[in-house]
């Protein structure tokens, strides 16, 4: 199978670029970096320029899927500026992939979008399946209802889509992760805001692996890209903490503190939801880090 990704460089991009190649798939690419161009026999990169709707079509030549991860951080801060190119870097790239597929003959039946879990609202205490319609306020439930249905358009096309609404990726060296472990590693750990808020995570190894599952088992539909067993903000500080031997000696940072530095993307760190994973897992997926202290232990 030939299998075009974009976001193919990128934390989750890369690891899955590999998998896919490990298992006898040969993997187009779009990148916006000429200097990131390479033709391998199973890695085969192709230029475009979204923001001057500019695409090669020869990326399509004998693709069966698209695996669309593209999409800027969302952990710099949200200007105005920035909170445009959010959006855009996700809507307007799915938007130029699907104009260029109404307009060239191709072989693509099957679209697979990233998205994100922080659609669903903010709570200490609501499981989220994939059947709950409620929809939080938030700029970035914003983003990913937006991102969506830039996906959602490819069914016109007779194209089959899924949609895989990732928690925080857990990774040892990109993300998040990083974060939240220097500063306990540098003794300056501390429970954010009240410590309740959930952390819906899931380590690279098994969101790379869901949407390997997705592709190979060709599902359709949306799915939570979770561990099955969420932490809490406090929980998971204390965890680092005992795992790295240091000392947790500071009391909570508030959360005004937290909303004075990082303005709105506090949120980012203040708020959460619980997110179930029972669909993937009914559907077939063995979790390698079923709880965060077996993902704790591989990553530090």
């Amino acid at each position: 199978m030939i299998v075009l990704i974009t976001g193919a460089t990128g934390l989750i991009g890369s690891e899955l670029s590999k998998l896919c190649i490990e298992n006898g798939n040969t993997v187009h690419y779009l990148t916006t970096s000429k200097s990131k161009l390479k033709n391998e026999p199973n890695f085969k990169g192709f230029y475009w320029n979204p923001s001057q709707n500019e695409i090669d079509h020869k990326a399509f030549q004998g693709v069966s899927a698209i695996i669309n991860l593209v999409g800027a951080s969302i952990s710099k801060r949200w200007t105005k500026s920035y909170k445009e190119e959010i959006v855009d870097s996700r809507v307007d790239t799915a938007n130029l992939i699907c104009a260029t597929l109404e307009k060239i003959n191709h072989t693509v039946s099957y679209f697979i979008s990233a998205s994100g879990i922080s659609v669903y609202p903010a709570s200490e205490t609501v499981l989220y399946t994939e059947e709950n319609l409620k929809v939080d306020t938030s700029f970035l439930a914003n983003v990913v209802v937006a991102w969506e249905a830039a996906a959602n358009q490819f069914k016109k096309l007779g194209i089959e889509v899924s949609i895989v609404r990732t928690g925080v990726v857990f990774d040892k060296d990109e993300g998040a992760f990083p974060k939240l472990v220097k500063p306990i590693k540098n003794n300056v750990g501390a429970t954010l805001g009240n410590g309740e808020q959930w952390l819906s995570w899931i380590h690279i190894d098994d969101i790379v692996g869901i949407y390997y599952h997705i592709l190979k088992n060709n599902l359709e539909g949306i799915f939570n890209a979770v561990a099955p067993n969420p932490v809490k903000n406090k929980k998971i500080t204390k965890l680092i903490a005992r795992e790295l031997n240091k000392p947790l000696w500071l009391p909570n940072v508030p959360s005004f503190v937290l909303k004075l530095i990082l303005g709105e993307m506090a949120s980012l760190v203040l708020e959460g939801q619980l997110v179930s994973s029972t669909k993937i897992e009914e559907l077939g997926y063995p979790f390698k880090h079923y709880n965060i202290e077996s993902a704790l232990d591989e990553l530090l």
